[in-house]
């Protein structure tokens, strides 16, 4: 007679290592619950296929191993292991090409020899991909709850009062720049820039995951911030344009570790990509510099959604800006 142990073994095999993921239906009750612990979050046999195929995807090379099983009554553990290669997107999330290298466990609780409900505290969309280099902001995108001032539900603020509020903080306009896979030159323009530390020497940058260039950034390990000059208008129309080739018509050379830097700019960097932080909408940058270069042009600057000469503060037309 086939036992638990030895079925759990077949049917993860053919589900995780191969992709068929009806081999489940072999070893789980037919009210089996699967209940996130980190989430507070209970899904079902189908949401558990759904994420079994949607990693396979992303890691079409993905191999699980079941390390050990052990039962007790009607209680049980399974302890895993897994290893695959980020070569394909997770969901908005560009692939990298790193290796995951991850264990876990899942407990639970038997019916009739069946799994009738399991708990785990491994979540794909958040530790594999922060172990993969992609982690998320966690609890900032969390509901707003309410206040601990007033103990009622938080009265935040509307999109209009907010984007009111950023109008009114001055900017510079900076260049992002990064090379794919390929070798080619891809970048954005970007108002989202900070120095963060100067010992260590950390830049960061903010990216919407809507831009072309947002794929490259999760490929490379190395990008470019070209501050840009009052005399620039043609980058910042071209940078800001859905044009194919971003870099047409610019001046550019290349810096130590290959990041396209672009000539005439008011300074340059050159910087390590040292973390990606998935921000919904965004993705957050936090880079080192290992190469710096700096003019006496004075810079664009950026207030009100209008653009302005750094140094008269005369306002610069730029093409298409409302």
């Amino acid at each position: 007679m086939t036992t638990f142990k030895e079925m759990v073994h077949v049917a993860w095999d053919a589900a995780w290592n191969h992709g068929q993921v009806d081999a489940l239906d072999d070893i789980v009750d037919p009210e089996y619950a699967l209940e996130n612990t980190e989430l507070g979050r209970t899904s079902g046999l189908a949401e558990l296929k759904a994420q079994i195929r949607e990693m396979r995807a992303a890691m079409p090379d993905l191999q699980t191993i079941v390390e050990i099983v052990i039962v007790d009554g009607e209680d049980f553990a399974i302890f895993w292991s897994a290893t695959g290669t980020f070569l394909n997107p997770f969901g908005d999330v560009p692939p990298n090409g790193r290796t995951l290298k991850a264990r876990g466990a899942v407990q639970g609780t038997l019916r009739n020899g069946l799994i009738m409900r399991e708990r785990v505290a491994w979540d794909p969309s958040i530790e594999m991909l922060a172990d993969l280099g992609s982690p998320g902001l966690g609890s900032a995108f969390e509901d707003a709850g309410t206040s601990i001032s007033e103990g009622r539900p938080d009265d935040s603020p509307s999109f209009e009062d907010l984007k009111e509020f950023n109008r009114k903080f001055v900017s510079g306009v900076t260049a992002v720049t990064v090379r794919d896979t390929a070798g080619r030159p891809r970048g954005l323009a970007v108002s989202a820039y900070m120095s963060l530390s100067l010992d260590p020497p950390l830049v960061v940058v903010c990216v919407q995951n809507t831009s072309s260039t947002y794929p490259a950034l999760f490929e490379a390990r190395h990008l470019g911030i070209n501050i840009l000059s009052h005399s620039q208008k043609n980058v910042v129309e071209k940078f800001a344009s859905k044009s194919n080739d971003k870099f047409a018509g610019i001046d550019w050379h290349t810096g130590p570790a290959g990041s396209p830097l672009i000539h005439g700019a008011s300074a340059s960097v050159e910087a390590e990509i040292k973390e990606r932080f998935r921000a919904k909408t965004h993705v957050v940058i936090i880079a080192r510099v290992l190469h710096l270069e700096v003019s006496d042009i004075a810079p664009m600057v950026y207030k009100a959604g209008k653009f302005f000469d750094g140094a008269s503060l005369e306002e610069i037309k730029i093409s298409g800006n409302s």
